[in-house]
Order: structure tokens, then sequence, then C-alpha cells
């Protein structure tokens, strides 16, 4: 917390002080050492034993301070540094309330793991903002689907991950590999989603209203566009305040793109790994630029099994931070090393899952939505006909959140502490 109010005051001084300077080259200077003050910041917390231990591999010896990660640091960094940068370009009015900007700042809905907020988005809704019974209505529903998402999917999943990716290589099969990075694919994203989906339900319950932060990204037709779908805050936040600085398209734009994705990777997390796989979608997107015609002609169902096939293997990167592991993993997927290509033991496995298998697959697709939505309008035209309608409509999503969150309950109940993943981003 007192990082939280320490990186709060700093920026919020920065912003007045940018805003209130007689000349552009003072205001410049000031923006450049708000920005500086806000990668040290964290820099020290995040990255500084990162640093130590991979200078002591010049035989420097020097010992690795052990700092505690402050939660949500990435997040609210990211929103003060994106104000002030804002501030200097003329894009916001300079917030004089401290009360306020902090309340900016520690927004408790999406502090911890997103979505990354801007302060252009959220400045009208903390001055001008309606609390509606019918905003309360959706916030529910949608706290309690990120909720589900979370505990009844992806919290299951992640179990058959851990089984199957954190054992003995030696004896790991290719299927069980196979099918432990499936079942991870699926942890992340419906761990991730459905915390943003908590957040912007608890947003909208409070009346702010939060910008999508996903928007199917397993569905996508090429690496283009799922980093489109994906995170989409984090990677608007790079495209404005890193990629178009630094030139976008304009010129050297593959340099542009590798410090973008070299960026994206080590902010996920202080490892090689992590670079590792902000380099590898670096890759596919300057190859995936160069073939545009070519892609173009293959059919769309084949190029979103390719889209998946590639993202996935990118998760395996994601995955294991350990090098060594991630190359005999990488090799046990194509049929190299471990115990062979099945077992009896994975066959059960597999066989048990199935229906978890199936319910990922599906419920990261347009077919939920698809029958939300139809649902929705068969309910508004029947409520303009008939008015009684209106009671049964909000009686099947009350009943779908009272289920869903007594589940979920019940889930948590019997089960371990299982954290967000991103709560360690």
């Amino acid at each position: 917390m007192l990082v939280l109010i320490a990186s709060a005051l700093v920026n919020y001084v920065f912003g007045r002080t940018i805003a209130s300077s007689r000349t552009r080259r003072r205001a410049k200077g000031l923006m450049i050492a708000s920005v500086i003050f806000n990668l040290a910041l964290l820099g020290y917390f995040k990255y500084i034993g990162f640093l130590v231990e991979n200078l002591n591999h010049l035989g420097l010896g020097l010992p690795v301070p052990q700092v505690v990660l402050p939660i949500g640091i990435s997040f609210y960094t990211f929103q003060t540094l994106s104000y002030v940068v804002d501030v200097y370009r003329g894009d916001v009015q300079v917030q004089k309330s401290f009360r306020d900007f902090l309340l900016f700042v520690s927004l408790f809905p999406q502090l911890i793991a997103g979505p990354i907020v801007r302060y252009s988005e959220i400045a009208p809704q903390m001055s001008r903002r309606n609390v509606e019974m019918s905003s309360i209505f959706y916030g529910v529903f949608r706290f309690c689907s990120g909720l589900g998402k979370k505990v009844l999917l992806a919290n299951y999943a992640g179990r058959i991950a851990t089984q199957l990716l954190d054992g003995d290589l030696a004896t790991a099969t290719t299927l069980g590999t196979w099918l432990g990075i499936l079942m991870y694919t699926f942890q992340i994203y419906f761990d991730f989603s459905g915390y943003s989906d908590m957040a912007i339900g608890l947003g909208r319950v409070f009346g702010f209203r939060y910008a999508e932060n996903f928007n199917l990204p397993y569905i996508s037709k090429s690496i283009t566009e799922f980093w489109r779908r994906w995170h989409i805050s984090l990677s608007s936040f790079f495209r404005d305040y890193v990629y178009i600085p630094l030139g976008g398209n304009r010129r050297h734009r593959t340099v542009n793109l590798l410090v973008v994705w070299v960026l994206t990777g080590l902010w996920h997390g202080a490892s090689w790994n992590f670079a590792l796989w902000g380099l590898y979608f670096f890759i596919l997107l300057l190859i995936e630029k160069q073939c545009l015609p070519l892609l173009a002609k293959i059919p769309g169902i084949l190029r979103q099994l390719a889209t998946f096939f590639l993202v996935v293997l990118g998760w395996v990167l994601f995955y294991c931070t350990d090098m060594t592991r991630l190359v005999q993993t990488l090799g046990l997927l194509f049929g190299v090393g471990g115990a062979g290509l099945t077992s009896g033991q994975i066959h059960i496995t597999l066989l048990n899952n199935v229906p978890l298998l199936l319910l990922c697959a599906v419920g990261s697709t347009q077919l939920p939505r698809f029958l939300g939505m139809l649902f929705t309008g068969l309910c508004a035209e029947d409520r303009r006909k008939k008015p009684r309608k209106r009671i049964l409509y909000t009686c099947v999503i009350y009943v779908f959140d009272v289920v869903v969150l007594a589940l979920s309950v019940i889930s948590l109940i019997g089960s371990s502490f299982n954290p967000f993943l991103y709560f360690r981003f």
C-alpha cells in the first residue's frame, strides 16, 4: 500500500508540474523524469533480482536481493505512467485533486490484474457517475460469469496441467504433454479473462465502465488478430506509448516491433523464457506480414486451427521458466524423449476430462455469447409484447448467478488456495 500511495503521489506531482510548466522543454524534461521514475520503481521491485542473477553469471558474486513484489505494481505503474504522458501530450486535463487521482490509481476491482485503465477513460466517470439498478444487475451477472470461468473451468484445467507438466519428464508421454499444455491454454484464458469479467462486473456495480480486455482470442485466424483480442488493454498500451512514439510503421518498423515484443515478454515476468515468448510472437508476426497474400488464400478454418496451434506452442514458452525443462517439453510434444506416445494412465486421464475439455473448447467460441444474445433478444421481444415476461428474464439471470456462485463457493471450500495466474505478473 505504501508503494502504491507513494507512486500515486509522485505521479500526481509530476502531472501538476507538467501542466503548469511555462515552456515545452521543461514539460518534456519532467515527463522524461516521470517515465524514468516509474520504470525505476517497477525495475527495482520486479527485476533487480533477475538483473543481479545474470550479472553473477559474469563472476561478480553479488548478493541477490530478496525483494517482495507488490501486488498489482505492473498494472498501476502503467496507469500512472500513461496519465503523465497524456498530460504532457495535452490529451487529458490534469487532475488537481489528489484524492481523485488516488481513486483512479487504487480502484480495487481492476487493481490487481487489470484491465489497464487509462485516466482518459475513468476521469469523466469519477465526476459524473450514475449507479443504476440495471448496471448493478448486469455487474453481478458479469461478476458471477467471471467467477465461474475462474473457479469452475480455470482451476480444474490448471490441476490437470500441473499434474501433467510438472512431473518427471522422463516418464511423461507425448499425448500427456499435449493434454497438459492444452489444459494450460484453457486455464490461462479462463483465469485471466475471468478476472477481467469480475473486474468489469464489480466496476459496473459501482457505476464505472471498464473497457473489454478479451474478445474470444482463440477463434482468431491470424496472430495479428489474436493480439487484437487477447489482453487488449496491454496491447493498446504498448502500441500507443512504445510502438508509435518509436516511429510505428513510418520508420524502423522491424526494430520497433522487436522492442515492443521483448518488452511485452519481460513485462510478464523477470525470466528469460518470457523474453523468448515475446521474441517468438515477434518472429511469427514478421512472417505473417510477409505472407499475407498467401495466407488470404487459405480457408478460414485452417487459418484458425493453425493460429491456435501456434498460440498453444507459445504457451509452452510461457509456462516453462527453466530452459532445460522448456527444451524437453517441446521435444515431448513432437515425440522426442519421455516414455513414448501414450500410456494407460494418460488414456484414463483423458477420458475423465473429456467433459471439461469440451466445456472449455465451447466456452472459448462464440456459441455462449450467441445463445446469450438470442435469449436476451427473445426476452426483449416478449417484454415489449407482454411486460410480465420481464419477470421470467430477470429470474433466469438470478438463477444463473446463484447457481454459479453456489458451485464456485462449494468448489473453493473443497480445494486448496489457487490464486489468479496474473497476480505474479
